[in-house]
């Protein structure tokens, strides 16, 4: 506990006012707009994420740090229809308002909940991260590994750094959002993946959330027109039974068949040990129900190279290759201007280059230590 009142105490100091579009005065307290708990938040204490709180009647959010920051494939937020090939700057800060027991990103999610959890803050500007992506010659700057919906503030001042500059933005995030965040969102940030969990709400009430929201959240997405991209990790005996994951399937094609969804293995992770590694064809059924109901694009992933032609992306009109990858990397991209097949001429959906670069394989490019 001694670590997390710490890193608490160096973080109330690195804090702005909530955007007035995300907080709302009450009789007891603040109302925080920011994610779907919709915290009613009272003097001296927090919302359930740890990072907002209530400062003499004043709702103080993050601002000013970053506590991870990566240049690396956009393939492996994973975003595949928008910029193939290409790379994103990544940054996040810390705190979540779920506790998944396998998140993969836990040593920044949850590092004011657990003192196992160390990523120690780099104070920053908003230039300053947008200066690593223009020199990486990234053209995409992602706000992740923590969740970016309850650093909303912040996001936004880099991406507004950032679109000055020419870039795109855009939020990997587990979808808990509110119609408030999504609206203040949505002149800077362009895609938009988010990790749709299962479709038990049960089980999402374990991990934090609720999962009505998070639906709620997609459709939003979708109306409000950002490129939506949505994951869902296949975990073996928690979300991978036909019922479940058709569900997913004909929810997303409900909304839009050029949703991609991307289904991928779990391996074990922070507190969830057990069970093992999400089988090959537990994927390759996931991919089967995606394309039963109706949705163009399901790409099963993190097995690379294990599922066949799977990772590519076809044209849903003639079946032609479009996109070749072997992983979070493209090997080649046939892609026409303006999203258009190589064959037959018809639309891909996404947001794609006039003439996207092909990356050679390799490595993420580590994070340069730029920052005090």
């Amino acid at each position: 506990m001694a670590a997390t009142t710490s890193l608490r105490t160096l973080l109330a100091e690195k804090t702005i006012a909530a955007h007035p579009d995300l907080v709302r005065e009450e009789a007891s307290g603040v109302r925080c707009l920011a994610c779907g708990h919709r915290c009613l938040v009272k003097p001296g204490r927090d919302g359930v994420c740890r990072v907002r709180f209530n400062r003499e009647g004043e709702l103080r959010v993050p601002s000013g740090y970053a506590a991870g920051v990566q240049v690396d494939p956009i393939e492996k937020k994973p975003f595949y229809h928008a910029f193939p090939g290409r790379d994103a700057l990544s940054f996040g800060m810390l705190g979540c308002d779920f506790h998944c027991s396998y998140c993969q990103n836990w040593v920044t999610s949850q590092a004011l909940r657990d003192d196992q959890a160390v990523s120690m803050p780099r104070f920053c500007s908003a230039a300053q991260l947008v200066d690593v992506a223009l020199d990486r010659g990234a053209p995409v700057v992602v706000s992740t590994y923590n969740e970016p919906l309850i650093t909303s503030e912040w996001a936004v001042e880099v991406f507004k750094s950032a679109k000055a500059r020419g870039l795109t933005c855009g939020y990997v995030s587990n979808g808990n959002g509110t119609p408030e965040v999504l609206q203040f969102l949505r002149p800077y940030v362009d895609l938009y993946k988010v990790d749709l969990k299962g479709f038990d709400d049960k089980h999402y009430r374990e991990l934090g959330g609720v999962l009505s929201n998070v639906l709620a959240t997609i459709e939003q997405l979708v109306n409000l027109a950002f490129w939506v991209e949505v994951v869902t990790l296949v975990i073996p005996g928690f979300n991978d039974s036909d019922e479940e994951l058709s569900n997913i399937a004909e929810f997303l094609a409900g909304l839009s068949r050029d949703i991609p969804w991307h289904v991928t293995a779990f391996h074990p992770d922070y507190k969830m040990q057990d069970p093992a590694r999400t089988p090959v064809a537990t994927l390759i059924r996931a991919y089967d129900i995606g394309k039963a109901a109706g949705l163009r694009y399901v790409y099963p992933g993190n097995v690379h190279g294990g599922v066949g032609d799977r990772e590519n992306t076809r044209c849903p009109s003639c079946q032609s290759l479009v996109i070749k990858r072997y992983g979070f990397f493209v090997e080649e991209n046939r892609m026409k201007a303006r999203g258009r097949c190589p064959e037959c001429d018809g639309p891909i959906a996404g947001v794609w280059e006039a003439q996207a670069p092909v990356r050679s394989q390799g490595t993420g490019i580590p994070m340069p230590v730029l920052f005090s």
